[in-house]
């Protein structure tokens, strides 16, 4: 097994922006009607806990917030908050609020009839862009009313990927550049503390709508106050049955795109420093992507979340659970589904990854160590980090720290081996849908192997070995240990007794 050495000084001063827990996303807010949808947010908030929540369809038909009716020959408009209210009050138990992605267009305010996924979602422009704004308006008009002064902070973003002719019909630039200053102007109208951002691509044509989007804000003199876009790292997927499969892109050429629209942005003396959030990020793009569900993805992301703060002030994963019906309704328990939880509240390795770096965030913000395989935190005499190992044969790495005297190490590992719910409901003969105790037992395979050991250290450079192995995540602490045993009790012959 290769040992790979490294020192971390104490003194060192490294960048590192940990906002793992800023936002997470979710399928369409209609969703969150469902009990097992609560009881996945539920789990991800109690362990985790983001701030913010992001998902498709608020103006879906399934939602019901707008309807028009006839009245002495007119046609007149009214809105329907009972859903809305019922999301977001769960959202509010839960402590997370709703990063507000203002989509789709209800079916009769549209302009047409093309819809996306098996939920129908209509992408069409609206058919009066004063419907639109009115609507929009009114909305935050009633959120106030309901939620209070808050609502100022919850972000709004213009629509979802309208550079794919999927999601805005005919993937038309100046008509997208129309529903985000009707919407804009009509909201700082309003009231100006709401943060509005746009213009939410994914990765097509990404430097052209930016730029595009940023010359149009200029001539109409509009200033955005977040740049959204998406971000995902595969090649395109093969499709096999119902499954996705496809290989993970380099990772410096996924950071070198993120770069560019932070140079894109920059280059405008009127945008330079505008926050950019990733409204979306994952491994692959769609729902049925095998990948989500292994190691892998969760060795991959850890150097993503290493890395994604440099350039983006957020960045929002996609999605915290599998309740989810882009293509329908899923298949099997393990189907390649975006969230980092599956159906009984399984956890996958990915939701480690995330809640590893949620820990690292209330250890400390001092970071004295940072490379394309761990981070490493300081506070006070002690030390927190993340290693990982992407794809490569079994490692040891071994940090060397300062340290003088007893202390504790304590590792928590999530690799092939010992955290692989994936694996253990395969070798079952994969169950499409197990009963409550293959789901309790495929549960019990899905967390971390927790190990601890004493450090002993004279003072000056102590290397501290921790296995890595192949697709692995290993969260550690290295903590001054105040040993206080009690009167008469000695653990070696506690365990050594017999």
């Amino acid at each position: 097994m290769t040992t790979q050495k490294f020192d971390v000084l104490p003194e060192n001063s490294v960048v590192f922006n940990n906002n793992v827990d800023y936002c997470v996303g979710t399928g369409r807010l209609g969703l969150a009607l469902t009990e097992e949808y609560l009881n996945e947010l539920e789990f991800v908030q109690d362990m985790i806990g983001f701030s913010y929540i992001r998902g498709h369809g608020l103006f879906s038909d399934d939602v019901s917030i707008y309807h028009e009716y006839e009245e002495d020959g007119v046609t007149k408009v009214e809105y329907n908050y009972t859903y809305i209210d019922r999301i977001i009050d769960a959202y509010v138990r839960l402590d997370i609020r709703p990063y507000l992605e203002l989509g789709f267009m209800p079916g009769k305010m549209a302009s047409g009839e093309q819809t996306i996924f098996y939920w129908k979602g209509n992408t069409t422009p609206p058919k009066d862009y004063k419907l639109w704004t009115d609507m929009v308006v009114a909305l935050l008009e009633h959120l106030i009313s309901r939620y209070g002064e808050e609502v100022y902070t919850w972000p709004i973003e213009v629509w979802n990927e309208p550079n794919l002719p999927g999601f805005w019909y005919k993937a038309d630039m100046e008509e997208y550049f129309k529903l985000f200053k009707e919407t804009f102007l009509a909201i700082k109208a309003f009231d100006r503390r709401f943060m509005v951002g746009g213009p939410a691509i994914c990765g097509v044509r990404d430097a052209e709508w930016i730029e595009g989007f940023l010359k149009f804000c200029k001539k109409e003199g509009l200033q955005p106050d977040r740049i959204t876009r998406h971000h995902y790292c595969v090649e395109f997927p093969e499709r096999i049955g119902h499954y996705d499969y496809s290989k993970l892109e380099d990772q410096e050429f996924r950071f070198a795109n993120l770069q560019s629209t932070r140079d894109i942005v920059d280059s405008f003396d009127e945008f330079r420093g505008t926050p950019i959030h990733l409204t979306e990020f994952s491994t692959s793009y769609t729902p049925k992507g095998v990948i989500h569900d292994t190691n892998i993805n969760a060795s991959y992301l850890a150097r993503q979340l290493s890395r994604l703060g440099d350039v983006n002030e957020a960045y929002s994963y996609w999605t915290f659970g599998d309740v989810f019906e882009e293509q329908g309704v899923p298949d099997s328990l393990f189907h390649g589904g975006f969230g980092m939880v599956a159906a009984g509240n399984i956890p996958k390795p990915s939701f480690w990854t995330f809640y590893f770096y949620k820990q690292l965030k209330l250890f400390g913000n001092s970071c004295v160590y940072r490379d394309d395989n761990a981070v490493i935190i300081k506070n006070g005499e002690d030390y927190a980090g993340i290693l990982w190992n992407i794809d490569e044969d079994d490692l040891v790495r071994e940090p060397s720290f300062d340290i003088k005297g007893e202390y504790t190490l304590i590792t928590m590992t999530v690799d092939e081996v010992c955290c692989n719910p994936l694996k253990l409901w395969h070798d079952m003969g994969e169950p499409a849908y197990p009963s409550d105790d293959e789901t309790d037992l495929i549960r019990g395979a899905a967390y971390p192997l927790t190990e601890s050991r004493i450090i002993r250290a004279e003072g000056g450079k102590t290397g501290v070995p921790v296995t890595v192995r192949k697709n692995g995540v290993v969260y550690f602490t290295l903590k001054a240990r105040k040993y206080t045993p009690d009167r008469g009790y000695d653990y070696e012959k506690v365990v050594s007794f017999h």
